[in-house]
């Protein structure tokens, strides 16, 4: 999708593979993000869904060459705001993550330094990104503070990350993240760790600061409802690359993909005790990927077509992209 004003989207992946060696020193990668391609609009929130396993977080950290070593990226493109921040120097990359792109890390409690108060850590990464006076940067980290909703903010400015519950930790980081004003935020499993009523408030959040501040929003996620909840597109990931892509409405009323079918399946909501649809085996390992398509053991459509060579993305009548032999068939 393309930003209407430019023609050009705000974030642009191309073909990315990022992993990790084979052996200590070893100069051959497994993939676990296999020449994956999505695009993002300003202000448009894309979920990108996917079972546990399934190369999302790496993903989400090659994209800032955040990877932590030995991992790499291999190959692809990934040009935000029309700069391919793979080709960047260090000093450029920084003066853009953190400012430009903003990140939520899943675990709020190793994100967070715990020997310094909340309100010096936000304050630290606006310092970081521009030239503010310190009691300037204090006095705006308490404004993002009670923008997150955390009460009496200028007191709970002054407390250790281990005084705030999970979720509000949460919210201090998703202030720490906005306080540059960043156009593009990641968010990685921001939910992951909280119970349902937390959830519900930290997704209406970032929902909030989304129509605030106009922030185009990248949200990484296991749910399939949080997608629903919030995202205007989803891409599902499998074993490292995407296998459906589209406007969410449609991928969740129709899913093209045996997977996103199988996921949407697994939701509880069904009759009152009625059993839970649960999806046979689990993702594959990057060294233990069968060929072909990596559902297909999984897969109730499963025959031997489907593993004699890894799908195509194929264009959809209705906008969207999918990954599997049989699509033309059941059109």
């Amino acid at each position: 999708m393309t930003d209407q004003a430019t023609g050009q989207p705000l974030l642009d992946v191309r073909d990315l593979t990022a992993g990790f060696p084979a052996s200590p020193g070893g100069r051959a990668d497994i993939p676990v993000v296999d020449g994956v391609s999505f695009r993002v609009a300003r202000g448009e929130t894309l979920g990108l869904v996917g079972e546990s396993g399934c190369g999302k977080s790496t993903l989400a950290q090659s994209l800032v060459r955040l990877l932590p070593p030995p991992g790499r990226t291999t190959a692809g493109r990934v040009e935000f705001e029309g700069r391919d921040l793979l080709s960047l120097g260090d000093d450029e990359l920084r003066r853009v993550r953190g400012a430009r792109i903003g990140f939520v890390f899943q675990e709020p409690s190793m994100a967070l330094n715990p020997v310094f108060t909340v309100g010096d850590q936000i304050a630290e990464a606006l310092r970081a990104h521009a030239p503010v006076p310190r009691v300037a940067a204090r006095q705006r980290a308490i404004e993002l503070l009670e923008m997150v909703r955390i009460p009496d903010a200028p007191a709970r400015a002054r407390d250790y990350p281990h005084q705030f519950s999970g979720g509000m930790r949460q919210r201090v980081l998703i202030a720490a993240a906005l306080a540059c004003q960043p156009s593009l935020l990641i968010a990685d499993e921001p939910t992951a760790a909280l119970d349902v009523t937390i959830q519900a408030e930290v997704l209406d959040l970032l929902g909030d600061m989304r129509a605030r501040f106009g922030l185009a929003l990248l949200l990484i996620t296991h749910d399939v409802g949080v997608v629903a909840s919030l995202a205007d597109r989803v891409a599902v990931m499998y074993a490292g690359r995407l296998v459906e892509e589209g406007e969410a409405r449609t991928v969740l009323r129709a899913p093209a993909h045996p997977y996103t079918r199988a996921l949407l399946a697994s939701l509880p909501g069904g009759m009152p005790g009625a059993r839970l649809a649960a999806i046979p085996g689990a993702v594959p390992g990057p060294a233990g990927r069968p060929p072909g398509c990596a559902f297909g053991p999984r897969c109730p459509d499963h025959d031997a077509a489907c593993d004699a060579r890894v799908p195509d993305m194929v264009a959809l009548a209705d906008g969207r992209t999918a990954r599997c032999v049989r699509l033309a068939e059941r059109a």
